[in-house]
């Protein structure tokens, strides 16, 4: 057999754990939830579709998903913008300090965003006078704090790598500042602008730690209904429906972004030159100022949770950190806190392990050099597979393993695999977009050096790639740990009561009245999110990449 043959059937070989993993645990889920949605008794039946619309409150779901998406887009991106400008274009001391800051919402887990803007809000909270408590425009602002971070930092790392000769010349010709941002530079600006607004509309639609938190029954999403029909009202086939439903509308609008992005990437023209960073001038005062506010935001709810974790009536004290090792006020959990965690840590580990494993195959056949436009339509497809996850929400995979993963031979529902299983598949796309790029980057002569010696594929993997890519690799981890950790959407669905993860734990105690246990909420929310930024700090320094990889 020629040499190109054998590394032909070892490509083949090494995608069939990968595919078979992707096969069962996301294709199978999904076409279990089309089958529960539209086929009845072996034939196909829309009258599930057809009552599921005209339900009122699905109406209210439905118009409260678009407009609130949209509107929380909308918001993040003008806010993002002069907030990318500032940190990315302007020259001043502490410029490091507040990019983490903004990027520290988008890596908290969003039941933990939830408690923060509930604790800001409440009636006595900080900002309790303004009544905006369990209202439409706290969630509108959460979106907007969890967001931001996708917008600054697309946006500017595209800003800051543009070519400064063209603004320059521009201005050479007489061009006002004004007149250089419009022609110059928001054309350059349009393919990460079009880019991080696809990835926020994607976010703010499939919110559902955020909307669940502080929405309750009042506000719901198609990912909270999803829950609620389901866990609430056990009504499977409605939450099918919506659930197929809403993974149509997440691919179209996955399709129509990407033709959009390419056919506008297509005018955008880069050189070797950076662009020069400066000190702040005059003319930038308005966009410092809205970065100042911006700041502000972001930082009010993570203080206030802080701050009110500590918070013990009229004075300061630990107690709520200690009760953490108890089951809460009126035995409202079935295991400790510390329990809870403990379970979120294991995991998390068995989740990163399966993610990892699999993203770097996944990732390894992907950034393989191709010879034949059959390869290149393998590989892309491939590719294109393993994406998938990223388009539909950890909500509706849960449900698609409730509904599915129930018979055997795959009767996993009292399993303690599922768990992981389902936020591997949550952080699996992640890992191999972080590590696709670097393996293509490796210069292709040291495999075929590997191959000449007589190396085959995985020897090649193991003593080129991954020596070169460590550092990727140990953030990738990293990441899926970190997003492991804080999932909640497919977990909610999937946690056994007696091994549940934190962000449930979190969930339940807020749910449940008592002084006590909303102390608990707020001491396990700052524990949770102190570990989630700890990890993801390890992952920045790592350099896994900018936000503009998703």
């Amino acid at each position: 057999m020629s040499r190109s043959g054998g590394t032909r059937l070892w490509a083949i070989a090494l995608a069939v754990v990968p595919l078979a993993f992707l096969s069962v645990f996301f294709l199978l889920p999904l076409s279990g939830m089309l089958a529960r949605g539209f086929w009845v008794d072996d034939a196909l039946d829309l009258s599930g579709l057809t009552e599921t619309l005209a339900r009122p409150r699905v109406h209210r779901v439905l118009w409260f998903t678009a407009w609130s998406s949209v509107t929380a887009t909308a918001v993040t991106v003008l806010l993002g913008l002069p907030v990318a400008y500032v940190l990315y274009r302007l020259d001043f001391r502490g410029r490091q300090a507040l990019r983490a800051m903004v990027v520290m919402p988008f890596v908290l887990p969003t039941v933990v965003v939830g408690v923060a803007f509930r604790t800001l809000l409440a009636p006595s909270g900080p900002l309790g006078s303004l009544g905006l408590d369990g209202s439409s425009v706290a969630i509108l602002a959460a979106m907007v704090f969890f967001n931001l971070a996708v917008v600054v930092r697309t946006v500017g790392g595209l800003w800051e790598s543009l070519d400064h000769r063209r603004e320059d010349a521009a201005a050479a010709l007489g061009a006002s500042p004004a007149q250089v941002f419009r022609t110059v530079t928001l054309p350059a600006l349009k393919p990460g602008i079009v880019s991080a607004t696809t990835v926020v509309f994607l976010f703010c639609s499939t919110a559902f730690g955020v909307v669940l938190t502080l929405g309750g029954l009042r506000y719901g999403t198609v990912e909270t209904e999803i829950y609620i029909l389901t866990t609430q009202f056990l009504d499977l086939r409605a939450a099918a429906v919506l659930s197929v439903l809403q993974v149509l509308a997440i691919v179209v609008l996955l399709l129509l972004a990407g033709h959009t992005r390419a056919r506008r990437s297509q005018a955008l023209e880069r050189t070797g030159a950076r662009s020069r960073v400066r000190r702040p001038g005059r003319g930038d005062l308005p966009a410092i100022a809205t970065t100042a506010l911006v700041m502000a935001f972001v930082a009010a709810p993570l203080l206030t949770l802080g701050a009110r974790s500590l918070r013990q009536g009229d004075g300061w004290g630990l107690d709520s950190y200690r009760s953490l090792g108890t089951t809460g006020e009126g035995t409202a959990l079935l295991v400790p806190v510390t329990t809870a965690l403990e379970n979120s840590l294991r995991t998390a580990v068995d989740a990163t392990v399966l993610a990892l494993t699999l993203g770097v195959l996944v990732a390894f056949l992907v950034s393989r050099p191709t010879r034949t436009a059959g390869e290149r339509r393998g590989r892309a497809l491939l590719d294109g597979l393993f994406m998938l996850p990223l388009g539909v929400s950890a909500v509706t995979i849960g449900f698609g393993f409730l509904i599915t993963l129930d018979r055997p031979p795959l009767d996993l529902r009292s399993s303690p695999l599922l768990v992981p299983v389902a936020q591997a598949m949550v952080a699996l796309p992640l890992v191999v977009r972080a590590l696709v790029p670097v393996l293509r980057s490796i210069d292709p002569r040291q495999r075929q050096a590997a191959a000449t010696l007589g190396a085959s594929p995985v020897r090649t993997l193991l003593v080129v790639d991954l020596p070169a890519a460590w550092r990727p690799v140990l953030a990738a981890a990293g990441l899926a740990f970190a997003v492991s950790l804080g999932e909640f959407g497919a977990t909610s669905f999937l946690a056994r009561s007696d091994r549940p993860t934190l962000p449930v734990v979190i969930y339940q105690l807020i749910s449940r009245p008592g002084a006590e246990n909303f102390g608990m909420a707020l001491a396990a929310s700052v524990v949770l999110a102190v570990v989630t930024v700890t990890v993801m700090g390890v992952v920045e320094r790592l350099r896994v990449g900018s936000m503009g990889s998703f």
